[in-house]
């Protein structure tokens, strides 16, 4: 589990296919020896587990599945990528309760300045969209993000200038394709209402 709160971006060092499935080398500022082999980190959303490491990089692989549900397919050498470690027992939960199981892929269509701040406009897939309300939580690129305003399949979050500076949220521009995925509760409230 994760919160959304994005402890630092990595960069993607390497990347190899094998086989069907992909292999990644993340450079990171992790002090990697807490980070045992098998251990699960959230990058840009996605819940991967740590193969090998490195004294500053871990090594990821994913599926042909994985590959095809999230952004990961489009990774390069040299993409930055936001990163955060599982939450332990205790942990402050300054976002919101994160899986990091993605539930599809956004575009932005729109980003325009906002006072200090960054509007950012996303459309969903249908029928994610039914999901997402104002003032709920989503997370987009692996960040707990607050919904503004929703209208149809597209939504709309604030990025304060700390989001925009520290996370790689800064780069979105209109096309951009994002890893999202809805609130839990909002999940399994649907899907209660669909069988009660």
């Amino acid at each position: 589990m994760f919160t959304g709160i994005v402890t630092e971006v990595g960069r993607v060092r390497a990347v190899r296919d094998t086989n069907r499935d992909r292999r990644f080398e993340i450079a990171s500022g992790f002090d990697l020896a807490g980070v045992d082999i098998g251990a699960s980190n959230s990058h840009a959303g996605v819940c991967l587990t740590v193969v090998e490491k490195g004294a500053d990089w871990f090594a990821v692989e994913v599926s042909g599945e994985t590959l095809a549900v999230t952004t990961l397919g489009d990774w390069h050498e040299g993409r930055r990528v936001n990163l955060e470690r599982a939450a332990t027992v205790g942990d402050e939960l300054g976002g919101h309760i994160v899986s990091g199981h993605v539930d599809g892929i956004g575009e932005v269509v729109g980003v325009e300045e906002e006072g200090g701040s960054h509007r950012v406009r996303i459309r969903v897939p249908k029928p994610l969209h039914r999901f997402i309300a104002p003032k709920g939580s989503i997370t987009v690129e692996g960040v707990s993000l607050t919904v503004n305003e929703v209208e149809d399949d597209v939504f709309g979050v604030n990025l304060i200038p700390h989001t925009w500076d520290v996370t790689t949220l800064g780069e979105l521009k209109p096309g951009s394709r994002v890893n999202l995925e809805i609130d839990m509760l909002a999940r399994y409230l649907a899907r209660w209402r669909e069988t009660a």
